[in-house]
């Protein structure tokens, strides 16, 4: 009996050391066991981004014409390693380039795999390289399935995140970064998973999946304000750089309004069922989250704050979560209901 209680004692203490990387992208206290380690080094926290976009091109699929449970658990596999190979390779990349330095947010508000020990360069590359074989193998599996489609969609979505951090191009160095999020995020993960699961992709998807893609560019463009003092003087002109402080921060808060006006349109042209205006109940968290982007940065974190000197990121995060969920909950009700849009 000892040994079943230490063991389960075991079991929930490790539970709660993945809980806490997956709230605060931090390692917990103690000894690193394995996959907190590879939750920290894949930045696993901001994952569920990938999987309410997979969510929402689920949701739209159920009910077409062509649907496969066994292709779309697949895709959205892809997608979700998609994200981890990204987020591997932007570390790899920017340490690679000289623009993650110690002194740098990445390495702040969480332990830079590079920098931190926890892994050497090489590590990390054959780590990218292991996940996006593994894609790699989806993709061909996919293709088998659905045909050329498949591997745009895939390899598109590769090069733009490759292409985002990775020289010759570097887009988050241009001020590409935000819209390159915009198309990742929307039409490539929602239309691309959702083809992979049909086998078709009318244009209602396409408009459909703008949205969601709206919100996680917000994410992006909080990170990039909070980021512009250490990136203007590298050289890094994100949008935030370019535009400055204030127009970036409303340019911020239009991108959260669009989330709920494109959500409105995509109703009214049936791109997405009624019940997807469930998402307007995401407006209360907008209001907060709009005043403290009027509101100055403040000093010092509030206690016990993660993800510091990120702040805007945060609370752009926050808004992102909450009208993302409600999104995926009204089409869960569409999908039991069986409301379909348009064209599937």
């Amino acid at each position: 009996m000892v040994d079943v209680a230490e063991n389960r004692t075991s079991e929930l203490s490790l539970l709660s050391k993945w809980r806490e990387v997956l709230r605060t992208t931090n390692p917990p206290a103690g000894r690193l066991d394995v996959v907190s380690k590879w939750l920290v080094l894949t930045r696993a926290a901001v994952l569920p981004m990938t999987l309410t976009a997979g969510a929402v091109a689920g949701l739209l699929a159920v009910r077409a014409k062509g649907f496969s449970w066994g292709l779309y658990l697949l895709a959205l596999l892809g997608i979700t390693l998609a994200h981890v190979s990204n987020n591997l390779m932007n570390d790899l990349f920017d340490v690679e380039v000289g623009s993650d330095t110690d002194s740098y947010p990445r390495a702040l508000y969480a332990p830079h795999p590079v920098l931190s020990g926890m892994i050497s360069r090489r590590g990390l590359g054959l780590a990218a390289l292991f996940v996006n074989v593994i894609d790699l193998a989806i993709m061909l599996v996919l293709f088998t399935q659905r045909g050329w489609p498949v591997v745009a969609f895939a390899v598109g979505g590769f090069l733009l995140s490759a292409a985002y951090t990775a020289p010759p191009l570097r887009l988050k160095k241009r001020g590409l970064g935000e819209p390159d999020v915009l198309i990742v995020w929307g039409p490539l993960m929602v239309g691309g998973t959702f083809y992979a699961a049909t086998g078709h992709i009318p244009w209602q998807v396409i408009a459909a999946s703008i949205p969601y893609g709206l919100l996680c560019t917000a994410v992006l463009m909080g990170k990039h304000i909070d980021k512009a003092p250490f990136d203007e003087p590298l050289g890094i002109r994100t949008m935030p750089v370019m535009l400055g402080e204030a127009k970036a921060r409303r340019v911020t808060q239009g991108l959260m309004v669009g989330f709920y006006v494109t959500v409105v349109l995509c109703v009214l042209v049936r791109a997405l069922p009624w019940p997807a205006l469930i998402a307007l109940g995401g407006l209360p968290v907008l209001k907060k989250v709009w005043t403290s982007l009027d509101e100055p940065r403040p000093a010092e974190p509030p206690p016990r704050f993660p993800v510091w000197p990120l702040w805007f990121a945060a609370i752009a995060f926050l808004h992102t979560r909450r009208a993302g969920a409600l999104l995926v909950l009204g089409m869960a009700v569409a999908a039991v209901a069986g409301v379909k849009i348009a064209g599937t």
